[in-house]
């Protein structure tokens, strides 16, 4: 699958209300998750004990933190879309997240991304884009949310 490329307001305007695109799967791994644990010093059992996790855990095994899985949109992000002539990106919010279920230990998952809207505020340009984590073999998401970029394009 090709990127899509975004070179100004007028090119953004094309794609309102339709999807932008699907990332590839990316396998969540025990070592992934036990980084992850570190760089937040979130060590609850539930992510970084396996065989506590396979004794006492509802799901069997070790899952992702949920903000892990939030952390992986710009990787997962970039592989959809280039955004081009840019003075800089500004990662602005997120609206009406939720985590739908967890995503258990070499589960793999992707996103899917849909522009809802697009905004000129006087040069600076405000977008709100529908994300999906879908997780493989899964009729349930990982989570659903709105993210918002604010992008100042050269002149």
């Amino acid at each position: 699958m090709s990127k899509v490329v975004i070179n100004s307001f007028e090119d953004f305007e094309k794609y309102v209300g339709q999807e932008l695109g699907v990332s590839d799967y990316l396998k969540i791994t025990q070592d992934r998750i036990n980084l992850f644990a570190d760089a937040t010093l979130d060590h609850q059992w539930i992510h970084v004990d396996v065989e506590k996790a396979k004794e006492k855990s509802a799901f069997h095994n070790t899952i992702a933190h949920g903000y892990l899985t939030l952390s992986l949109l710009p990787y997962l992000w970039d592989q959809i879309v280039e955004v081009n002539n840019l003075k800089m990106m500004i990662n602005y919010g997120m609206d009406k997240l939720k985590f739908n279920q967890a995503v258990v230990v070499d589960s793999e998952v992707r996103i899917r991304v849909k522009l809802l809207s697009l905004l000129n505020l006087r040069g600076t340009i405000k977008t709100e884009m529908r994300v999906v984590m879908e997780i493989k073999d899964s009729n349930k998401n990982a989570f659903e949310t709105n993210v918002l970029f604010l992008y100042h394009f050269n002149d």
